[in-house]
């Protein structure tokens, strides 16, 4: 290592006080260091090619971090993204790598003071969606920074499935306004994959006008012995017909209408599988849609093999809202290994892949307009 005698001198008396974070601006060859009283920061006066300048720069910072200057590597191989980093993230954010800031970044639980290190340390927008799926991080004051950063970037992200999450998280909680909301909605109306953000949240910020369906009343009064003791499938057949449970219904035939890729459409039926979560034999979706109308069929009309808290509510429905139920369980089935036999084996997108879908989508689209009539 053959750090200038400036260099070598100005980064040491810096790392002899108490850091908690260090981040590498290789752009203009500065150290910066996040302390107790703020930020200082070291010019680096290279000696050599920047690339190996700031690996010499890495290698101090190990040293005095780890006591190897080869440590950052070690760390690199065993913890980066593998949700494992949970020891040592303190020295994690001293090593000057975005690498060993995006392996804390994806730590679970992280605390609120290490995730806003840590954000400090490397500003991104992986980071940010990362630190977001972080209730301690959504609930302080980081989240609202966090999600004010991730719309700002939103009209840039090319990524299709990134914008479904960045919508979704920043749909938590109240780290949006209503007017907000609004705005995400409308332009829900020119890219698709912002009806899926909003089909992850709660169905309450989708932005219709809250109107339950005209059988709703009439079946709260029928289910309200299953209701009082939380039968599974009358409380998701009351949040279906109720106001949020309908825009949430309308939100997924807007999804459902042209989505552009494969990881999008995967989420649209994760979305689909969170939001009915009912003791079905498949944890991921029935791969077959004809398992799902058969099954849907025998549960309402005969007694094999219908569960208990299916028959009680069945057998409590009137002749108008069972076609309704019935509906329900279709959608109920649906989930993420449901596409397996249109995505196996083949990358298509666009229209291409809204072709192969069709035999899965139009059935869905009917059963979501029967639950809206």
């Amino acid at each position: 290592m053959q750090l200038s005698n400036e260099d070598n001198l100005r980064l040491n008396v810096l790392l002899a006080q108490p850091l908690q974070a260090v981040r590498i601006n290789e752009s203009t060859m500065t150290v910066h260091a996040l302390t107790e009283r703020g930020e200082a920061k070291v010019r680096l006066n290279p000696t050599a090619r920047d690339e190996q300048y700031l690996r010499w720069v890495r290698e101090l910072l190990s040293m005095k971090v780890t006591g190897s200057p080869g440590g950052y590597p070690i760390f690199l191989k065993r913890w980066t993204r593998m949700s494992h980093a949970r020891n040592n993230l303190d020295q994690m954010l001293l090593l000057g790598e975005p690498e060993a800031v995006a392996a804390v970044v994806y730590t679970p639980g992280l605390t609120h003071d290490i995730a806003k290190r840590a954000w400090w340390a490397s500003p991104s927008a992986t980071n940010a969606r990362c630190l977001l799926e972080n209730p301690e991080v959504v609930a302080g004051e980081l989240g609202k920074e966090l999600t004010a950063y991730l719309l700002e970037f939103l009209p840039f992200e090319e990524i299709q499935l990134d914008v479904v999450d960045t919508v979704r998280l920043c749909l938590q909680g109240e780290l949006i306004t209503p007017s907000e909301r609004s705005k995400l909605w409308e332009r829900a109306k020119r890219k698709n994959p912002f009806y899926i953000g909003f089909l992850h949240a709660d169905p309450t910020y989708i932005p219709l006008p809250a109107k339950p369906h005209r059988h709703h009343a009439d079946l709260i009064a029928q289910l309200a012995t299953q209701l009082d003791a939380n039968n599974p499938y009358a409380q998701a057949f009351s949040q279906t017909l109720d106001s949020a449970g309908q825009n949430w219904l309308r939100a997924l035939q807007l999804a459902l209408e042209k989505p552009v890729d494969q990881e999008v459409v995967i989420s649209l039926f994760i979305a689909i599988d969170k939001r009915f979560p009912l003791p079905l034999p498949e944890s991921r979706g029935v791969r077959d849609l004809n398992t799902a109308l058969q099954r849907a069929e025998q549960f309402c009309h005969t007694d094999d093999d219908c569960p208990a808290d299916v028959k009680t509510v069945r057998d409590t429905l009137n002749p108008d809202t069972l076609p309704l139920f019935k509906a329900m369980l279709i959608l109920a089935q649906m989930g993420e290994d449901s596409l397996i036999p249109y995505f196996g084996g083949n990358d298509s997108v666009g229209s291409v892949m809204r072709k192969r879908l069709e035999p899965l989508i139009k059935p869905l689209l009917a059963q979501t307009t029967l639950l809206l009539k």
